[in-house]
């Protein structure tokens, strides 16, 4: 039986728990905090997305969202012993997070980094690494989503203490069972979708807020990368300053309508593109059963299950499409 810590009603493994308590005590020491960056590439920069989002909305610290190779070619000009940055890489060998969380750590931050692999590359790069579990055997209270929102709702605790952010990571303890709710109600919803749209050769991708990286893990990660199928993430609020002008009866899109402040804007791109296109994929996360998650954080937790819908809908387009999801042609195969 695995080592369990209960963490205000967070079950996690004990080596999880302390790790997320040493970088938010970290944060917690220094006098000042000025920037946090969030820095990543690909599907784990689209992670981050949310949280990116989150801090924004929830505290006056600015913050920004960098790929890595940017961050370290183009570093911004603060980022000094006042900064906060997080990095993720799930191999824990992505060469430029590897760099960005050694810049991070050189130039005096706070370097958290992220990583399914202990004595990786960036776990050595980095002050303060933090483990995270992966695959069907994993405890779901250890999963790299759980992980960085506690973290994520612990680091705010400090710079904007509220009890909403205790509540929140308490929470999480039901995101399991919230998860596999969702999985249920729209199995068959991602099981047709697949079928319908195994033959398509471009899927464009919508939302807004919160919900805007998993809009663009599913068309940079997922379409480009996994399926190579054309695509490209449309953020709904530019929707009207030119991709509508694409939009066709046989053009699919998947939209994802949510529930936080930006949901006007998906409303308004859906109401548009629901007129001309009849491949139209919408996730409404107004429907999600979200009993269990704090409310003052359910804006931001659900990105989570609409991923749930998302990995519905790939999982059974790459079977229809007899192109498994861990197929590639460049990527680990050659030097780029």
């Amino acid at each position: 039986m695995k080592p369990e810590y209960k963490y205000g009603g967070l079950h996690m493994k004990a080596e999880h728990l302390s790790q997320i308590q040493a970088a938010v005590a970290a944060v917690k020491e220094r006098k000042t905090i000025r920037r946090f960056y969030f820095v990543a590439c690909g599907g784990s920069q689209a992670s981050m997305m949310p949280i990116q989002y989150m801090f924004d909305r929830e505290t006056s610290i600015p913050s920004a969202i960098y790929t890595s190779n940017e961050f370290v070619k183009a570093t911004p000009k603060v980022l000094d012993d006042t900064c906060v940055v997080l990095t993720i890489s799930h191999s824990g060998n992505t060469p430029e997070t590897v760099r960005a969380a050694e810049l991070a750590k050189e130039k005096g931050a706070v370097s958290i980094s992220l990583t399914n692999l202990v004595d990786s590359p960036l776990w050595k790069a980095c002050e303060y690494p933090i483990h995270y579990e992966h695959g069907p055997e994993a405890d779901p209270n250890d999963l790299s989503k759980v992980i960085l929102y506690t973290l994520a709702f612990d680091m705010l605790n400090v710079v904007e203490p509220s009890e909403k952010w205790v509540k929140g990571a308490e929470s999480l303890n039901n995101l399991a069972e919230v998860t596999e709710r969702i999985k249920a109600k729209y199995a068959d919803f991602g099981s047709q979708w697949g079928k319908d749209y195994k033959r398509e050769t471009v899927i464009y991708t919508m939302g807004s807020g919160a919900n805007y990286g998993e809009m663009y893990s599913l068309a940079m990660c997922l379409f480009m990368e996994m399926q190579w199928i054309h695509s490209n993430c449309i953020h709904s609020g530019e929707y009207f300053h030119g991709p509508f002008e694409v939009t066709d009866f046989d053009v699919p899109f998947v939209l994802v309508k949510g529930i936080g402040a930006t949901r006007e804007l998906d409303e308004r791109a859906y109401n548009f593109c629901s007129k001309f296109s009849q491949k139209l994929a919408v996730i409404d996360e107004a429907e999600f059963d979200l009993t269990g998650i704090e409310p003052g954080v359910q804006e931001y937790v659900a990105p989570l299950l609409a991923g749930t819908v998302v990995r519905e809908m790939i999982d059974s387009l790459a079977h229809e499409r007899g192109h498994a999801l861990s197929v590639r042609r460049y990527m680990w195969q050659m030097e780029y």
